[in-house]
């Protein structure tokens, strides 16, 4: 007589069959979720949905606890994120601080829907600007330079629509940010000739 195998109950079996297709539908639903995160975001929603799928199975998800750092100015940058839920903040370090360790100057708090560090998708071995902290239990999206080249190599149109988005997003900081330096210069202007007189 071999072993005798333990007696599974019709409740136990009946537990471990909804486990599983709460596992499986628990899947389809966060995939759905990653699905629709990814056809809200502007570089993203002009693909059509087969598009999307195929987009989906290459990114990265990921929870991060909160303080718990995403990347580091200095870093070099390997892709970007989207929030799909939770709160990041954005630092600098301050080079003119007085202490022996440059002082951080916290820059904006990034919600659900916003996405940082695009940069990296273009530049090669290019440096993080700022450092990245989860402020809470945060669910990260993660778009890689390597997922960017599998898209333009296996599916060329979509990387195309991919990267003029992209070129869209990087102008457009670009003259943000020519704007903002502009105006530091007048108020720098103003204050050197307020201090002058």
């Amino acid at each position: 007589m071999g072993p005798t195998q333990p007696a599974v109950s019709f409740f136990g079996a009946q537990t471990m069959v909804n486990t599983l297709w709460d596992n499986i539908f628990r899947r389809a639903e966060e995939a759905n979720d990653v699905s629709q995160i990814l056809s809200r975001n502007f570089l993203f929603d002009s693909l059509s949905k087969k598009e999307l799928h195929f987009l989906r199975d290459l990114v990265h998800v990921r929870t991060f606890h909160p303080g718990e750092t995403i990347f580091r100015q200095g870093e070099i940058g390997v892709g970007m994120y989207i929030l799909a839920r939770g709160t990041v903040d954005i630092y600098v370090e301050d080079p003119q601080s007085p202490e022996k360790e440059a002082s951080s100057v916290h820059i904006t708090r990034l919600g659900p829907g916003d996405f940082f560090g695009e940069l990296s998708l273009v530049e090669d071995k290019g440096r993080r600007t700022a450092t990245a902290i989860a402020g809470e239990e945060t669910v990260l999206i993660g778009f890689f330079k390597p997922d960017l080249v599998e898209i333009v190599e296996r599916n060329p149109s979509t990387g195309v629509k991919i990267l003029n988005r992209l070129s869209e997003v990087l102008g457009r900081r670009l003259k943000e940010t020519a704007e903002k330096v502009t105006r530091l210069r007048k108020e720098i202007q103003s204050l050197n000739q307020q201090d002058e007189k």
